[in-house]
């Protein structure tokens, strides 16, 4: 739903010639909600991911009001394009703990994917976290190129094809022999 609301707001703002392209708005997006409801299979699920801080303030909220808890993310627009996107990572067993039963992994399953990083927080794992910057996108703007496959050095189609290399190709049968591998479709040799 936010997504399409985005996509109204800048077409409108377009149309209706609110939107100056030679003006670069740069803004910082905090306080995500750390969680969103998932009404189909009752449960919390991660708004950012399942390794995403609450902010320190929000950790009791887990226990009372886990769709009130805010995440430690932090989100760099521009232009309504995300220039930059990255979070605090969880470092503390019991806030992890809490998250995985939040959103539906039991203690088993927990401890069966992320065991050992449950026991590396045992021994003082500090904060941690970083941002990642989305450098094509940048260029894209300041290019004003309507489409990032513009900008970038090897781009793919609408379709995931690299139309420079001629990729996705055929794949030679000995090698799908050699990868135990049949295309779907060809019946079991």
């Amino acid at each position: 739903m936010a997504e399409t609301l985005s996509r109204l707001r800048l077409e409108m703002g377009d149309r209706l010639g609110l939107r100056d392209q030679d003006v670069l708005a740069l803004c910082w997006i905090l306080e995500w909600p750390l969680f969103e409801w998932n009404a189909d299979e009752t449960r919390w699920d991660p708004s950012h991911h399942l390794f995403t801080s609450p902010v320190p303030e929000d950790i009791p909220l887990l226990d009372t009001d886990p769709g009130a808890a805010r995440s430690w993310q932090h989100d760099l627009v521009c232009n309504g394009y995300e220039l930059a996107g990255g979070s605090i990572r969880i470092h503390r067993r019991e806030v992890q703990e809490k998250v995985f039963e939040l959103i539906g992994l039991d203690v088993e399953q927990a401890r069966e994917r992320f065991g050992h990083m449950l026991e590396a927080f045992e021994y003082g794992t500090p904060p941690h976290g970083g941002i990642a910057p989305g450098i094509d996108r940048l260029v894209m703007l300041l290019a004003s190129e309507p489409n990032i496959r513009e900008v970038i050095a090897f781009p793919k189609s609408q379709q995931a094809a690299d139309l420079m290399a001629g990729a996705p190709s055929p794949v030679e049968p000995e090698q799908l022999e050699e990868l135990h591998l049949r295309l779907a479709g060809e019946p079991e040799a």
